[in-house]
């Protein structure tokens, strides 16, 4: 029997904003993305900007933009300026197209908009070419420039990794520290399980209605968010884009039906930054 967790409330709204198009092809993608031929499409500026204003409108407390790369499309500038006069607002990249000119408008809009702005720099492993293995060569030290550029102006980049099970015990650690040679001030650091879906899919099962006896679920991230595609709305953004994660409607209750629910379950994962 699956298990079902309904909605309590709306508090964050993930938003695909490149679909799965993305410059890197990581080889533990949760939704398979890449350079060519993105399965699932970007999405227009009209849809977003209604999405963030339908989320602020029903009192959600902060906004993600997502992909794919988020700044591969080319109104992401705008789209976050609109954002952010509504919501906090965190995106997450790669940091590779985090250019010196897109450090200063990012450092603009965080500076003179009505709410936050968070910047995620995904990196997964502390050496560069265990690191480069993963993500593709260059990419360590891409996304060591873009952290070192937000920082440079006063907007301190929050390093994402997922623990892939092949560094160090110390991971957290490790990647402090390799911030911290680079004068990173009060280095932040997010980690994530990886989840058996996309690129790493395993085959593995559900959790059962039977073993969560007990369990509270209104701790799950799908309890209080949803993400939102270019074709539809979803129960997070792990499963975006999979048939059996669609919803009619954001109240929806979410069907604990994949098997990357069970490393919520077990983790208590959440993508958020908290």
């Amino acid at each position: 029997m699956i298990a079902t967790v309904p909605l309590r409330q709306l508090s964050a709204v993930w938003i695909q904003v490149t679909g799965t198009w993305c410059n890197l092809q990581c080889t533990h993608c949760i939704n398979a993305s890449g350079p060519v031929d993105p399965w699932l499409a970007p999405m227009a500026v009209a849809d977003v900007e209604r999405h963030v204003e339908d989320a602020a409108r029903v009192g959600a407390r902060e906004v993600y933009f997502t992909g794919g790369e988020p700044f591969l499309h080319p109104q992401m500038l705008e789209l976050l300026a609109h954002a952010l006069e509504r919501l906090p607002t965190t995106v997450l990249t790669n940091g590779t197209l985090i250019t010196e000119r897109v450090a200063d408008r990012l450092a603009e809009l965080a500076a003179r908009s009505r709410y936050s702005l968070e910047i995620r720099v995904s990196l997964d492993d502390p050496d560069r070419e265990a690191n480069d293995r993963v993500r593709g060569r260059g990419a360590f030290d891409r996304a060591l420039v873009a952290i070192a550029r937000l920082h440079q102006r006063g907007l301190p980049a929050i390093l994402t990794a997922t623990d892939l099970g092949t560094s160090a015990r110390d991971l957290y650690e490790r990647l402090r520290g390799l911030l911290a040679e680079r004068d990173v001030a009060k280095p932040r650091i997010k980690l994530l399980p990886l989840f058996p879906v996309g690129r790493t899919a395993s085959g593995g099962t559900p959790p059962d209605a039977t073993e969560l006896e007990g369990v509270d679920l209104g701790g799950l991230q799908c309890a209080d968010s949803r993400t939102v595609t270019a074709d539809g709305i979803y129960a997070c953004p792990i499963l975006a884009g999979l048939p059996q994660a669609r919803l009619t409607a954001a109240g929806d209750a979410v069907s604990l039906s994949h098997e990357a629910c069970r490393v919520c379950v077990e983790t208590g994962a959440s993508c958020r930054n908290g």
